[in-house]
């Protein structure tokens, strides 16, 4: 059957689209947040936003401050807009819990690098958006307060009646609460942590776009940490300019951060960024491990047409070969489990997170009920994997090997790109004709997928949804999710599957190169008609 892939709006009286509406750019911050706050009351069901807020009062005040200096609108297009922010992302106006009831109340005495960075240049909070408790999992299903939901397949006319049926979709995760409230208008732009597929996963899920930057260029001062070689603070907006905007304000160096970059190493990568060739055209680079066999038809076939139109406006495409890829998955679920059990080893109710109301266990352990009771199934199952992995007898077996396996990953991403790689010493490869700019692949194997189906998957099911977002983490490279289309349209009118996303990847250091592809691929995107698909 013959299918077209078009731009469609959803069944929704708010606009859907990628790119801001005009009026939307001309609005006044007063008109723009309470179109937020109202957006927030018509999608409360959904649960983007963790219970703890600030009120509607609150906000408005902070935003009427904002208004009376617009001026700095045309300097900083960040200052004045509502933000969301991600709940393991400190905040000293907002408790921070990490959807786990051990951090139930916590508030932080400080902000984290990043929302210090957004506040210095007027941005507001909008709130603490839901996740996988501590960042762990990949639909936001794992959380203290309960599952995010997407609202591409509900009306909202008819919300509370849709949610009560049983096609809820997932919204990816962990950020998938960051994802729904810019999907649904509830925020002009949202933090959320990337580790191994965080952002880029429920962005595709939602139709937006998610970035993940190169690990070290945003500081993770004030981040929670899940898996410390990984995390990496990402952003989400309904377009790539947002995105760029956001980056731009919250990049840059911390001095209590070890795995920030220094100044001299983030302008040694600006000086190498800017010596690369500034043609027009991009060398697109298509890897065959890809195409995995679990890639869904509707998936296979936009990432075809992807890399055709780009064909046909003059980008050069070549197949490339990524032969550690298929090792990544495995590897990533040694390392992030290990890194997370030595970082979470010190939620004990003593030193840091609540007690539980019997502390001592019946064999006189003094935190095991406290670290039962207060984390989730998927956390504790993490934390077992983690501390065996790192254990005497299989560390040899496990974490070592996933670390060799690590650096085959950056090897084979190093060996295809154009650009050397500014933390390594030049090397005499790739010229400046040899290579890649970027990769152009799927972000997910298949499209959203319903919450009923995903109770019955098994862990190992579950854990395939990051196998293609995975790679980039491992090697700390840029990546983004690109929203191809908003559904599905059969040809006798009936909508299909969710939307689509597609990943572009760079090398690390060239996230400019990623914006830049982005771009491209955007315009592609608007030319709505010319989206076909054969399946």
């Amino acid at each position: 059957m013959t299918r077209w892939l078009q731009r469609v709006k959803p069944p929704l009286k708010r606009e859907f689209s990628h790119r801001a509406p005009t009026t939307e750019l001309h609005m006044s911050l007063w008109r723009h947040a309470e179109n937020c706050l109202k957006s927030q009351k018509i999608w409360k069901e959904l649960n983007a936003f963790v219970p703890h807020g600030r009120g509607d009062e609150s906000f408005l005040k902070v935003i009427k401050e904002a208004e009376s200096h617009n001026h700095d609108r045309t300097t900083n297009p960040v200052h004045g807009r509502l933000i969301a922010i991600k709940d393991n992302i400190c905040t000293a106006d907002f408790p921070t819990t990490c959807a786990s009831h051990i951090l139930e109340g916590f508030q932080s005495p400080y902000n984290s690098h990043v929302v210090q960075r957004l506040e210095d240049v007027g941005a507001v909070i909008a709130g603490k958006t839901n996740l996988d408790e501590f960042g762990m999992g990949s639909h936001s299903t794992q959380s203290a307060f309960g599952p995010v939901l997407n609202p591409l397949s509900i009306e909202e006319s008819s919300i509370t009646a849709e949610l009560s049926s049983a096609q809820s979709y997932s919204a990816g995760g962990s950020s998938g609460g960051s994802a729904v409230a810019v999907q649904t208008g509830q925020c002009w732009a949202a933090l959320g942590t990337d580790t191994g597929g965080s952002v880029r996963l429920p962005a595709a899920y939602t139709g937006i776009f998610g970035f993940k930057p190169s690990y070290g260029l945003i500081s993770r001062h004030g981040v929670i940490a899940y898996a410390n070689s990984l995390d990496t603070v990402g952003i989400l907006a309904r377009n790539s300019v947002i995105v760029k905007q956001v980056f731009d304000q919250i990049r840059g160096h911390h001095a209590l951060d070890p795995s920030s970059m220094s100044p001299t190493t983030l302008e040694r990568i600006d000086t190498a960024a800017k010596s690369c060739s500034k043609s027009k055209s991009l060398r697109i680079g298509i890897p065959r491990e890809y195409n995995i066999a679990e890639l869904h038809p509707i998936v296979r076939g936009t990432w075809l047409n992807a890399f055709r139109l780009l064909s046909e406006l003059g980008h050069a495409i070549y197949p490339v070969s990524l032969p550690s890829t298929k090792l990544a998955l495995s590897a990533y679920y040694v390392i992030a489990p290990a890194e997370a059990s030595s970082n979470l080893a010190k939620y004990d109710g003593v030193r840091y997170g609540n007690q539980a109301a019997q502390k001592e266990s019946q064999q006189n352990v003094l935190y095991s009920n406290t670290r039962g009771e207060g984390f989730g199934k998927e956390v504790r199952k993490r934390i077992l994997l983690g501390a065996y992995s790192l254990s005497a007898s299989a560390i040899d077996n496990y974490f070592i090997k996933a670390q060799t396996v690590r650096r085959l990953v950056q090897r084979d991403f190093d060996s295809i790109f154009a650009r050397q790689n500014p933390l390594l010493e030049a090397q005499h490869k790739n010229t400046d004709t040899e290579g890649v700019d970027v990769l152009l692949t799927p972000t997910t194997p298949s499209t959203a997928p319903t919450l009923d189906s995903l109770s019955e998957r098994s862990s190992v099911d579950t854990y395939r949804d990051d196998v293609l977002t995975v790679p980039a983490s491992l090697a700390g490279l840029p990546a983004m999710n690109i929203p191809i289309g908003t559904k599905v349209m059969n040809p006798d009118g009936s909508n299909g599957p969710m939307p689509v996303g597609i990943q572009i990847i760079a090398q690390y250091g060239d996230d400019d190169m990623v914006f830049k592809a982005a771009q491209a691929l955007e315009e592609i995107v608007w030319t709505g008609d010319r989206w076909a698909h054969t399946g």
